[in-house]
Order: C-alpha cells, then structure tokens, then sequence
C-alpha cells in the first residue's frame, strides 16, 4: 500500500517539490551559516518525495 501511496503521490506532484526542497537546500549550502538549514531542507525533499511510510519521530532532549 504505501508503494501505490508513494506513486500516486509522485505522479501527483510529489517529485517536483522534492525538487523544490533540493534546490532549496542547494542555495542554503552555499554559505556556511546556512548549512544547518540546508540539511534539514534535504530532509524535508526526502519527506516530500516519499510521505508514505515515513515516520514522525519525537526526540526529547
């Protein structure tokens, strides 16, 4: 179920805010103060391309 979840998703729009959340992440790497945003805006393309399946992980510290 989550691959047919995945794909729908994808084909529905999914991939190209991926892309957006990756290239976003790009421009933010460029300087060193934004490489901490950068990695998260890589997190949230691999969220964004495949939500289906992914879990919510709550971190206490």
């Amino acid at each position: 179920m989550r691959f047919l979840g995945n794909l729908i998703w994808i084909l529905c729009g999914g991939l190209l805010s991926a892309l957006g959340w990756w290239i976003v992440g790009l421009l933010w790497c460029c300087t060193v103060v934004g490489i901490p945003f950068g990695k998260q805006f890589f997190k949230i393309a691999r969220v964004a391309l495949l939500p289906f399946g992914a879990k919510a992980v709550r971190v206490h510290y």
